[in-house]
């Protein structure tokens, strides 16, 4: 069995998220979100939204303007669901086409669906969006049925997401981050539409992509990384495979996991570079950090998202933001900006223990924090927080 210390597992984990080398240097966008699997999209914009941070972490010559016309214009890139809300590159669509089936057929039975008006919307949706094209669900006004509850939904939009979920519609485009429906046919190039595998084959391209992206991986991580696949096919998948390599990782408190590595792991290994001493502010839906087992597995660093949670039980804050600096986390912060008031405000900092943060290394979190306002247009930083 191949045996990895903890410093290689953090520094190849890195290097395999796009978190190694210095956020500088030429720019491709696509390659980002190719090598990246997908990219989740947020609607909180904290500072700026969940995907544009995400992308501009790896690239800080990245600015927001750049990611909606691969999607509206170019159609270099899809909508939809892996465990939330994400865009994938247009070329994997055919391998997509057993998760619309699961998605539209779990949408479809789930009771919100299949009480009231929701079904009978879907021909008069589909009606319009033949006739008018793209339309946002305010172009429809039915009405909320029963008591107002948090997440209850009009039938206009439960009919939306049940095709939107099973393919029968894609996102067209965002404006303002207002989704835009229309027909599959006008959206995804009549050449990707039709899968060119069967289910087991896009099992298959799926679990192989997934550990491709991880490096290294228990089951349950391979099959989280879609979360298009379930637990019995990626058990079956990963039992029928002879070239994945049997490694023990090191854990950040010294013991030992076994996992499976890619075939070509030990010249992953090889070819790891360290990770760079740039200071990173890394946003919550980062990839790097979304599995928390693992990144408290790796890193010693537990990482809880504390948006949903009662202000008075919240350890840190709202939207807090890890700092990563080479290969480990030294702090969290909340940010707040206004961009109207051209500020963005430090409002709570949270430095890890045992970190001391000496001057050094606060000029370059204050260099980090110059950067990452500039992403949102803004020039002026106030600390309310109390500096380390």
């Amino acid at each position: 069995m191949l045996r990895v210390s903890n410093k290689q597992a953090r520094a190849l984990w890195l290097h395999s998220n796009g978190l190694s080398a210095s956020p500088t240097g030429p720019l491709d966008v696509m390659q980002m979100i190719h090598d990246l699997g997908f990219v989740q999209i947020d609607t909180i914009r904290n500072v700026t939204r969940a995907h544009h941070h995400i992308l501009w972490s790896r690239n800080q010559n990245y600015r927001e303007k750049m990611l909606w016309p691969l999607l509206g214009t170019h159609r270099q890139i899809f909508e939809h669901f892996t465990h939330d809300a994400s865009l994938l590159p247009m070329a994997f669509y055919p391998m997509w086409a057993r998760q619309f089936r699961r998605w539209g057929e779990r949408v479809a039975r789930a009771p919100w669906y299949q009480s009231g008006l929701a079904k009978s919307a879907k021909q008069e949706i589909l009606q319009r969006i033949e006739s008018e094209g793209a339309l946002s669900t305010h172009a429809f006004d039915t009405k909320i049925e029963g008591p107002r509850e948090m997440w209850a939904r009009p039938p206009h939009k439960k009919a939306l997401d049940q095709m939107w979920y099973a393919g029968e519609l894609s996102t067209c485009y965002r404006i303002n981050f207002v989704k835009y429906y229309n027909l599959t046919d006008r959206v995804v190039p009549a050449h990707l539409r039709e899968p060119t595998a069967d289910d087991a084959g896009q099992i298959d391209w799926l679990c192989r992509n997934a550990l491709a992206r991880l490096s290294f991986g228990t089951q349950g991580e391979i099959q989280r990384f879609w979360e298009a696949m379930d637990a019995k096919e990626t058990r079956s998948w990963v039992a029928a495979q002879k070239e994945l390599v049997p490694v023990e990782i090191e854990l950040a408190d010294g013991s030992a996991y076994p996992v499976f590595g890619a075939p070509d792991i030990e010249q992953r290994l090889s070819e790891c570079p360290a990770p760079s001493s740039r200071l990173r502010i890394l946003n919550p839906f980062d990839p790097a950090i979304r599995d928390r087992n693992r990144l408290k597995r790796l890193f010693g660093f537990e990482y809880v998202n504390e948006m949903f949670v009662p202000a008075a039980k919240r350890r840190w804050g709202y939207y807090v933001y890890p700092l990563l600096e080479r290969d480990r986390f030294v702090g969290r912060v909340e940010l707040r900006a206004d961009r109207a008031k051209n500020i963005m405000q430090v409002t709570g900092f949270w430095p890890e223990p045992k970190v001391t943060w000496g001057p050094p290394r606060l000029r370059k979190f204050e260099s980090e924090l110059t950067r990452f306002a500039r992403l949102a247009g803004i020039t002026q930083i106030d600390w309310i927080a109390q500096r380390p």
